[in-house]
């Protein structure tokens, strides 16, 4: 698979371009995109910030999140992938699967199909063991989200920093294995 574009029925999912940052920093201003865990759309510096960030990992990794395009619209709708949970060591190492989708988008079942992919890449292309999943309890739709992708729970822990309560759901490669081979029969 070539990780700068994977395509599902409906998303393209592709590497970062800095001319993406005016589409992104309106997504971003949403304040549902990012009520977990800020309670606020982010500023334009901010985004500006996190959009510098996934530019760096794809140049030096070779991988990271990827901006989520939405095939039939052709907008950048937000971003989805895989990337190290560095804000909660104790458990690392291992690699997150994550999403951040513009609310007029919700609904759809757009993560769960961009999580499949995602899934698919971690443990088909980087070999991966595992995935985790992190959340804050009260963001019920992202726990849905994980369960949809077979994923299950690990441990409820605190954010270091923050002293969030949050929820890891993990899946193992070989219940990936299982789990897409029984969706897909």
């Amino acid at each position: 698979m070539n990780p700068e574009a994977v395509e599902t029925e409906r998303l393209l999912l592709r590497s970062w371009r800095s001319s993406d940052l005016e589409a992104l920093t309106r997504v971003f201003a949403k304040p549902e995109v990012w009520e977990f865990p800020f309670g606020r759309g982010l500023t334009a510096q901010e985004t500006k910030g996190f959009l510098d960030r996934k530019l760096d990992e794809w140049a030096t990794r070779g991988w990271s999140q990827w901006a989520v395009i939405d095939k039939s619209s052709d907008a950048l709708i937000g971003f989805l992938g895989l990337n190290p949970p560095d804000f909660l060591p104790e458990v690392m190492p291992t690699v997150e699967v994550g999403w951040r989708i513009d609310p007029d988008y919700w609904g759809r079942g757009l993560a769960p199909e961009g999580g499949r992919a995602a899934l698919r890449f971690g443990f088909e292309d980087l070999d991966l063991d595992e995935i985790v999943s992190i959340y804050e309890p009260a963001n019920v739709a992202s726990g849905r989200v994980m369960q949809k992708l077979g994923m299950t729970l690990d441990r409820d822990t605190v954010h270091p920093e923050r002293g969030l309560p949050l929820r890891v759901y993990k899946l193992r490669r070989e219940e990936w294995h299982s789990h897409s081979t029984k969706s897909r029969s």
